[in-house]
C-alpha cells in the first residue's frame, strides 16, 4: 500500500524535533546568501541570478535525461528578464517553454497557482502535444494509469504507483488549495511537502519531476519573499539524483511521517546553498574580465568562448577544439586565437601539437 491510499492521506506529521536545527541552519543560510548578494551591486546580481536561473533549467530537464543547449537556455532568460548579455543566440522552442515555466514560477511567485496557471506550465512543456515520439495529453490532466519503473519490457520493476485518474482532479483540488492557503508551517518546509505532494499525486502524462521542481522553486522564492534566485535546488538534486529517487520511493510506501524526507530535503537544499559562494566567486571573475577589457573589441566566436572559458572549460583549449565549438574552420580559429593572443587576453602554453591556450590572470 502507497502513503496516497491510505485512509489519513494527505495529513502528513513530522518530528519537529529532528528538523528544526536543520531548517534554522537553512534559514540562517537564506539571510546570508540575501546580504552578500545586495553587498554586490546590481549588475552582479542580475549575472547571478542569470547563472543561477540557467543552471537550474538545464539541471531539471538533465534529471529527466533532457539535455538542453546551455546557450540557448541563457539567452531565452535573458531575452525574457530583459538583461543585456554578449553573444546571444536563438532559443528552440521546447527551451522556451521550460525557461517560460521555471520565470513564472520565480518572477511571479505571489501569484496563486491554480488548474490554469500549471496548466500552462505544462502545455509550455510540451507546446506539440507529443513527449519524444509519443502524443501526450498536454495542459490538461493525465487520464491513465502511472506507473513509475525501471528495467527491461516484460520485466520492470514497479517502484511507484500514482492515484487513479478518476481521482487525480480532486487529488489536485485539495493539494492547490492548502499550497495557496495561510497556515502555520514554515515557508521552506511547506516547499518540500509541496514537492512531495505533487509528484506523488502524479497528475499528468509527462513533465511532472520538472513541475514539482518549479513548484518547489516557487514556494522557496515565497520563503525568501523574493524572484532574485540565487542557489538551484534542481542542480543539487541532479548531483544527489539516486538518493532523490531512493528517498521519495521509501517514503511514498510508507506512513504518512515524512520525517526522513524533510530531513533530506533541508540537507541537499543547505548543500545547494553551500555551492552559491562558488557561484558569487565565479561572477565576481566574469565582471572583473569583462570591466578590465571593455575598451576591446571582440567577434561573436571570441565573445562565446571567453564565456565558456570563464565558467566551467574542462581540459585544454587548442585550435580544434575552438573550431568545434564554434562551428567553424580551424584557419579562423586560428585567426580568432591569434587576435586574442595580440590584445593579451590568452596566453599559449607547449608546442606543437601540444600547444594549447588559456586565460591570462590579470596578474600575470
Amino acid at each position: 500500500m502507497y502513503a496516497h491510499q491510505l485512509k489519513e492521506w494527505p495529513n502528513f506529521n513530522w518530528d519537529s524535533s529532528r528538523i528544526l536545527a536543520k531548517l534554522a541552519e537553512v534559514r540562517y543560510r537564506q539571510g546570508k546568501i540575501l546580504g552578500q548578494m545586495q553587498a554586490l551591486g546590481f549588475k552582479l546580481q542580475e549575472e547571478t541570478m542569470l547563472q543561477t536561473l540557467t543552471l537550474d533549467v538545464i539541471k531539471s530537464s538533465e534529471i529527466e535525461g533532457e539535455i538542453l543547449n546551455h546557450d540557448q537556455v541563457r539567452s531565452s532568460i535573458a531575452r525574457r528578464l530583459g538583461i543585456d548579455i554578449a553573444g546571444t543566440v536563438t532559443s528552440d522552442r521546447n527551451v522556451d517553454g521550460v525557461v517560460e515555466m521555471m520565470l513564472d514560477a520565480t518572477q511571479n511567485y505571489q501569484n496563486e497557482l491554480n488548474k490554469d496557471r500549471i496548466f500552462g506550465w505544462h502545455a509550455a512543456l510540451f507546446p506539440t502535444g507529443r513527449s519524444g515520439m509519443y502524443k501526450i495529453i498536454a495542459g490538461n490532466w493525465r487520464e491513465d494509469i502511472m506507473q513509475v519503473t525501471s528495467g527491461p519490457i516484460g520485466k520492470e520493476t514497479v517502484h511507484f504507483e500514482a492515484p487513479e485518474p478518476n481521482i487525480v482532479a480532486s487529488e489536485m483540488q485539495t493539494f492547490l488549495i492548502w499550497l495557496d492557503s495561510q497556515n502555520e508551517i514554515d515557508p521552506v518546509i511547506k516547499a518540500a511537502i509541496a514537492h512531495l505532494w505533487f509528484i506523488t499525486i502524479h497528475p499528468f502524462d509527462d513533465g511532472n519531476g520538472r513541475i514539482a521542481r518549479a513548484i518547489t522553486d516557487m514556494m522557496l522564492a515565497r520563503a525568501d519573499q523574493s524572484k532574485q534566485r540565487f542557489y538551484s535546488m534542481s542542480a543539487q538534486i541532479q548531483k544527489e539524483r539516486n538518493d532523490y529517487y531512493n528517498i521519495l520511493e521509501s517514503t511514498q510506501k510508507g506512513d504518512l511521517t515524512i520525517t526522513n524526507w524533510l530531513e533530506w530535503f533541508l540537507d541537499c537544499l543547505y548543500r545547494s546553498m553551500e555551492n552559491t559562494d562558488l557561484t558569487i566567486e565565479k561572477t565576481i571573475k566574469r565582471g572583473a574580465f569583462w570591466e578590465v577589457n571593455l575598451d576591446k573589441n571582440f567577434n561573436v566566436r571570441q565573445t562565446k568562448m571567453l564565456q565558456v572559458l570563464l565558467d566551467n572549460f574542462f581540459g585544454n583549449l587548442n585550435v580544434s577544439k575552438w573550431a568545434k565549438m564554434t562551428k567553424t574552420s580551424t584557419d579562423t580559429a586560428l585567426r580568432d586565437i591569434k587576435d586574442l593572443l595580440e590584445k593579451e587576453i590568452l596566453v599559449q602554453e607547449g608546442a606543437g601539437r601540444n600547444t594549447s591556450y588559456k586565460l591570462k590572470i590579470h596578474n600575470e
